[in-house]
């Protein structure tokens, strides 16, 4: 931060002043000054001054520079002179100039005594913290709060405070951080300094993000920006900070795009220092994504700007994402182990020590692979030692690293215990983030030690631990009671507007009216309905895997068959009859290009209609794929009904598609957990619910004919049918029909859509739900669908009603014509009605429908799928 205290006239003094507070009101009295006919040198250069960190606060660096300069230059006394360089010293650094601006605050020092001489010590801190030498930093902080307290000068205290606790921030130091940053921000509150004061709060969002309090650090940056919109201050260096959050859960397609948004907005107003971290920023981001060029090109830019920057440091964290993208490309030689090692020890150094921790857990793996056991040994050793402290997803890094130090000292058992530590930290972690998005997102920071274990147990052959393993990663968010969003008044209006955007949005378009305002609008709520539901406190129990044994209880005569990815192999674990089997089914990626060509067959029959061509290419598809999956296990599965739990590629696969799954009851669930728990759940006994969105006469129809079949139904038509009213009848209802249009949206699947009677409902609306029906059954367009991210979690309409508690959901994975599925429709709830599960009756209906029909109705009752516990 600035400073914007020192000597001059009354009125030029005031500009100085305002500066913190009102940065427009700032240039408009500092122009006053310097339009004056009788103006001294010294008031000049303050008013000059004035006008030069107003504009850096406005982000306008050149602008910043020329009045900064001219206030140099125009000064009357050395004290004047001194405060100006002062503060051209802070400005050049934000530039990206930090030679220059060294160079200038040391200049400024001998110039100045008392408060000034702390104001010139914090400001050379801030010049000194862009350059990466953060103990110096801290000292002259320091340094500036002694002098300010002995000198009765509570601003500068505040502002001195300020800059220390947000580098202790960044370098996760801790001690006194919070307290620095709180009572900074109390101060500038004191002294109507409202702009520091969100500066200062922000800052303390960061801290509480680098201690790993996610929602916490949501919530503060969700607050303070309402302030800065409220002050009309544009603050795009703050993008950075929103990136950091992103990626520490990982949001990474967010945090790419924040990155993206941040270089464009960095880069038109010459912020040279910040363009340089958000260059860097993108290429972080990208070797998450695994987009390896995008990565290494922008880790490189990154660097090459630091390093004419002169910051040292942070040419380092970018050679260190270069050096980790081409470890992932599959280099593997004694030159990158070389560099690998010496740029750990550089982070190390210079406070970088997460990315010093996983630059060395993969110059171990490099080590390993290249023969060098003894240097591989040295460096899991050095990494261990971070289970002991620090965030949940350093402490987990660390029980990798020691996982790997052991097995590769042929300690197979110690391996699998330092990994199940080391999930069970990501798991407690977990707990506290509420949000169902976080929670699916943070699968990611499991993901090696899991596949690590995993291997540990396919290659002892043992098939209770291979799936013991799967369950430990596999849809955690579903392993947890979900945290019932807060009443929060903010998110319900933005819904609401958002459903009014969204249907004012399809109404132009399909008048062909102009509708990239109404865009904007809908990207915009989008975002706020994101940081609002995020929000949402954790602190939910986490619920045990269950065993073999446990399973088999449950599952009676039924078989539980769980696809596992192991490397490039695709393996599963049969469970029939207390006992659990181990089998390789092949490449991974020939099932996941088949389950395309398969989805791909299926859709253009119901499209296109069926025709020769499109018939031939979908049962050649499913019959491949089908012997993929089921030949190794065919013995086993005789006759039986069955439980499957894809892999997340496999997760959109119309399995009554399958010659095997044909006319059998199959159940489809994101984990044995989930399922286990779906299907010992007590199931509510409300009235049936039966509901038509609109612009479907089909939809209309069906639920008037099921209402011939379920006697007392509530019916929801025409205007009635809401969102608001939908989603009350869901609480406590046994069975809920939805006839509608419906859309996934695979970038989001959060914001996936029904169409009802006032516009979309949304997923994430049925999270407020207290007491989920047992039964839900959506006729709609590929509402089956699910978004898979790290861990096989899930998201979209499904995965919100398995977490919350619904036992089975019949929907869709494909698209489908309404009019033919209305005889389907009818013919599962009479079979329901009857008495049969339904998984079931599903079975025998889709039997049914298809001896009935063509290759159309054979795609149409393939694409309706049975999940939860059937």
């Amino acid at each position: 931060m600035p400073d914007s205290t020192g000597p001059g006239g009354g009125a030029a003094q005031t500009a100085l002043d305002a500066v913190q507070r009102d940065p427009g009101e700032a240039i408009t009295i500092a122009r006053r000054v310097l339009a004056a006919d009788r103006v001294d040198d010294d008031e000049r250069s303050t008013a000059e001054r004035a006008t030069g960190l107003a504009l850096r606060e406005l982000n306008d660096l050149p602008g910043a520079l020329r009045h900064l300069r001219r206030a140099v230059r125009v000064a009357g006394t050395p004290r004047t002179r001194a405060l100006a360089q002062m503060s051209l010293g802070y400005v050049l650094a934000n530039a990206g100039r930090t030679g220059a601006a060294l160079g200038a605050v040391t200049a400024a020092l001998p110039q100045l005594t008392g408060a000034d001489a702390g104001r010139a010590r914090m400001q050379r801190g801030v010049v000194l913290h862009f350059c990466g030498r953060y103990d110096e930093a801290v000292r002259d902080y320091g340094c500036a709060i002694e002098i300010a307290q002995r000198e009765g000068d509570p601003l500068l205290e505040a502002r001195a405070r300020n800059n220390r606790g947000l580098l202790n921030a960044h370098r996760r130091a801790g001690g006194g951080t919070d307290d620095d940053l709180s009572r900074a921000a109390a101060v500038f509150h004191q002294l109507g300094l409202d702009l520091a004061a969100a500066d200062a709060r922000w800052n303390g969002g960061i801290a509480t993000g680098q201690r790993g309090d996610i929602a916490g650090a949501l919530r503060c940056f969700a607050d303070v920006d309402e302030e800065y919109r409220r002050l009309a201050v544009p603050r795009p260096a703050l993008l950075l900070d929103r990136f950091e959050l992103l990626l520490s859960v990982p949001l990474v397609d967010e945090a790419v795009e924040v990155a993206t948004v941040a270089i464009d907005e960095l880069r038109r107003r010459g912020m040279a220092s910040d363009l340089a971290e958000a260059l860097l920023a993108r290429a972080r981001a990208a070797l998450l994504a695994a987009d390896l060029d995008t990565a290494t090109r922008a880790a490189a830019q990154a660097r090459d700007r630091f390093r004419r920057q002169g910051r040292r440091t942070w040419a380092a964290f970018a050679r260190h994402v270069e050096l980790r993208a081409e470890f992932r490309r599959g280099t593997r030689s004694a030159a990158l182990l070389t560099a690998m090692i010496r740029t750990a020890d550089q982070l190390d150094a210079t406070g970088w020590p997460d990315p010093a921790l996983t630059t060395r857990i993969e110059a171990g793996l490099l080590a390993a692979a290249c023969g060098r056991a003894d240097r591989a040994a040295a460096l899991f050793a050095a990494s261990a030692g971070a289970r002991r402290r620090g965030t949940a997803p350093r402490r987990a890094q660390g029980w990798y690293a020691l996982a790997l130090s052991r097995r590769l000292a042929g300690d197979d058992p110690g391996a699998d215990r330092a990994l199940r530590r080391g999930l069970a930290v990501l798991d407690r972690h977990r707990t506290s983030l509420g949000a169902t998005e976080l929670r699916a997102h943070s699968g990611a920071y499991g993901q090696e030690l899991a596949a690590e274990g995993l291997d540990v147990a396919v290659r002892a052959g043992a098939p209770a631990r291979v799936l013991a393993w799967a369950e430990r990663w596999r849809a955690n968010a579903l392993r947890m009671r979900p945290a019932l969003p807060p009443d929060d008044p903010d998110l319900v209006a933005a819904l609401t507007e958002l459903r009014l955007v969204s249907s004012l949005l399809e109404d132009a378009v399909l008048a062909g009216r102009p509708a990239g305002a109404l865009r904007g609008r809908q990207a915009r709520l989008e975002q706020r309905i994101r940081d609002l539901s995020r929000r949402a406190p954790g602190g939910t129990d986490v619920v045990r895997p269950p065993g073999v044994r446990r399973l088999a209880e449950r599952l009676g005569p039924r078989v539980l068959i769980e696809l596992v990815a192991h490397g490039d192999r695709l393996r599963a674990v049969l469970v029939r009859d207390g006992r659990a089997s181990l089998h390789d089914l092949g490449p991974l990626a020939e099932a996941v290009n088949l389950a395309r060509w398969h989805r791909f067959g299926l859709r253009r029959l119901v499209t296109t209609g069926d025709t020769a061509a499109a018939r031939a290419g979908a049962v050649h598809a499913a019959a491949a794929l089908d012997r993929q999956l089921f030949d190794p296990v065919r013995r086993q599965l005789a006759d039986r009904d069955l439980v499957v739990v894809p892999v997340g590629a496999l997760h959109a696969v119309a399995w009554s598609g399958l010659p095997t799954c044909a006319g059998r009851a199959v159940t489809v669930a994101p984990s044995s957990t989930a399922w286990l728990a779906a299907d010992r759940r007590e199931a509510p006994t409300g009235a049936a619910v039966l509901a038509a969105g609109p612009r479907l006469p089909a939809g209309w129809a069906e639920v008037h004919r099921l209402a011939g079949v379920l006697p007392g139904a509530r019916l929801l038509t025409g205007a009635d049918a809401t969102a608001e009213a939908l989603s009350k009848a869901l609480d406590g209802a046994g069975l809920v029909h939805i006839a509608a249009h419906g859309r996934f949206r695979a970038d989001n699947p959060q914001f996936s859509t029904l169409e009802l009677a006032d516009g979309p409902l949304f997923a994430y609306e049925w999270e407020r739900v207290a007491r989920p029906p047992d039964c839900v059954v959506l006729s709609a367009c590929e509402s089956g669908l699910t978004g898979v991210r790290p861990g096989d979690e899930v998201l979209g309409f499904a995965a919100v009603l398995l977490a919350l508690g619904t036992r089975c959901l019949v929907a869709t994975v494909l698209p489908v014509p309404a009019e033919p599925t209305i005889a389907l429709m009818v013919d599962l709830h009479r079979r329901m009605r009857a008495g049969a599960r339904p998984a079931r009756a599903l079975a025998d209906a889709q039997r049914a429908f298809v001896a009935s029909g063509d290759g159309t109705a054979r795609a149409t009752a393939a694409a309706f799928v049975c999940l939860g516990a059937g």
